[in-house]
């Protein structure tokens, strides 16, 4: 019966040897897992605010041909943009609404020179909220009574706001409006104010206008009462994804990129 029972545990062994084996085997050969997927590119473009809509569409279809490249803006007016450059803030490509913010940039060397180049223009209108019943039909009819409220951008940190103050001084009229004026701190608040009966009027870019139902275009100002409306773009000098950034600048400037700009009230 000892016996039988000695041939009976070492049958069990066996098979207990045989299996934890055969489970061995499968673990080693058992086909490895796919590897995560590699982490995406994230590239920090700083922008002007009057581009919000058309980049936030050339985002998507740019990132659609480069799927490893994900898009990250940073919209505001392009003075502050300028100066947080200027301060460090992170940021591998700049678009700016005027030359003269890029400018500042060029002359402190914090762009990579070879990569500038203007890709947009743009036109200044006077709009009124779409159900206003003000029956303004010029600029130089803004020192009418019935316009209380004048919306436009700072002039020392929003271009737009730069050249409604050089339109408005070529027609002599700043300084009797001053009284009028309500600063904003980028176009796009300046076309908030006016949608939302804020201000009875404003200046801001025909692009602005376009984009909102809102609104309506009394007149646009004469390209020779302002400074030419530039949009120049360059990769940053402290980029570290110089490469990237390049591509990206291609693809602004390629005849899909134009198509968008063009799209949104932008043109060459």
């Amino acid at each position: 019966m000892q016996k039988q029972l000695t041939a009976i545990l070492a049958a069990l062994c066996m098979m207990w040897a045989a299996g934890c084996g055969a489970q061995t085997s499968d673990q080693q050969t058992a086909p490895q897992q796919p590897s995560a997927k590699p982490a995406e590119t994230t590239l920090m473009v700083s922008a002007a605010a009057s581009l919000t809509d058309a980049l936030n569409e050339l985002k998507t279809a740019f990132e659609r041909e480069h799927p490893g490249v994900a898009i990250s803006y940073n919209f505001g007016s392009s003075g502050k943009l300028a100066s947080q450059i200027e301060q460090g803030a992170p940021a591998d490509v700049f678009l700016s609404a005027s030359k003269q913010d890029m400018d500042r940039l060029e002359e402190k060397q914090l762009i990579v020179t070879d990569t500038r180049v203007d890709f947009a223009k743009n036109e200044l209108v006077l709009i009124s909220s779409a159900s206003s019943p003000l029956a303004l039909s010029s600029f130089e009819e803004l020192g009418d009574d019935a316009v209380k409220h004048l919306a436009v951008g700072e002039p020392t940190t929003v271009p737009a706001g730069r050249y409604a103050k050089e339109t408005l001084e070529h027609l002599k009229m700043w300084d009797n409006l001053s009284d009028k004026l309500v600063f904003a701190s980028d176009v796009r608040q300046v076309l908030t104010y006016v949608e939302s009966g804020n201000a009875e009027a404003g200046i801001v870019y025909a692009s602005d206008a376009a984009i909102s139902p809102k609104v309506k275009v009394i007149a646009a100002a004469e390209p020779e009462w302002h400074n030419p409306i530039d949009y120049p773009a360059a990769v940053i000098a402290a980029s570290r994804q110089a490469d990237t950034a390049r591509m990206f600048l291609a693809f602004v400037t390629s005849d899909k990129g134009k198509a968008i700009f063009k799209q949104y009230g932008f043109h060459e």
